[in-house]
């Protein structure tokens, strides 16, 4: 049985496959909390006013979602906690949070992150799988799925920070080291839409799951 979370730039798919494991696993998916998040829409309308309150609206709900999951064995999480501080310090960087913001939030993060293996009796996810995408495929998912407050035609200044997310994902993935990981190419295994590709990728991550248990069988 395994805990596995998902990680991913927006638009990587990261629902889609969380869907195709819980259901590939006889498991339980938790889901990111988007389309009734009320701060959501506020942000992408102020951003410099509401990256703050995003931040600790979405840590606040992926701890409770952590706790649930990790409480029991074979849980799918469309999101990990150890994104959120790629996310926070992006919109810092561009001006977006002020310095004493970037600090409470570092510490709350940190200390929530101490108190997770108390809390969910594990110590950290068993898999993290990191869906990576073009930034090509990263705006034609997001203009897809329809979001209005998502489109360039909202804000064109959401192409840079856009493209900057995606960027930094890849020395986020590289850096991370909580737990087993794995990479998918979400341009080559296009998993969304390609039954066949998606066979494939839920192939490479039950690999990866038994490599990693053989690993904790012979320590």
């Amino acid at each position: 049985m395994s805990v596995i979370v998902l990680a991913g730039t927006i638009g990587a798919g990261k629902s889609s496959l969380t869907a195709m494991l819980s259901d590939h696993l006889k498991s339980e998916a938790f889901y990111e909390s988007v389309d009734d998040n009320e701060v959501l829409p506020l942000f992408y309308a102020d951003p410099n006013k509401y990256a703050f309150l995003l931040q600790i609206y979405f840590l606040n709900k992926r701890f409770d979602l952590i706790k649930r999951a990790l409480s029991n064995e074979n849980n799918v999480l469309d999101r990990s906690i150890y994104e959120d501080s790629l996310l926070f310090h992006l919109n810092a960087d561009l001006g977006r949070a002020t310095e004493t913001e970037v600090r409470v939030y570092d510490e709350l993060l940190s200390n929530m992150l101490e108190e997770l293996p108390y809390a969910a009796h594990k110590k950290h996810p068993d898999l993290l799988v990191h869906i990576r995408v073009s930034f090509e495929t990263m705006l034609a998912r997001i203009q897809k799925r329809g979001r209005e407050y998502e489109q360039l035609e909202f804000d064109p200044s959401l192409y840079d920070y856009y493209k900057e997310l995606n960027r930094r994902y890849d020395q986020w993935f590289e850096d991370y080291n909580e737990s087993p990981k794995i990479q998918i190419d979400g341009d080559k295994y296009n998993f969304v839409e390609d039954p066949q590709a998606a066979e494939e990728v839920l192939k490479m991550i039950d690999d990866k799951i038994a490599e990693t248990r053989s690993l904790q069988t012979a320590i």
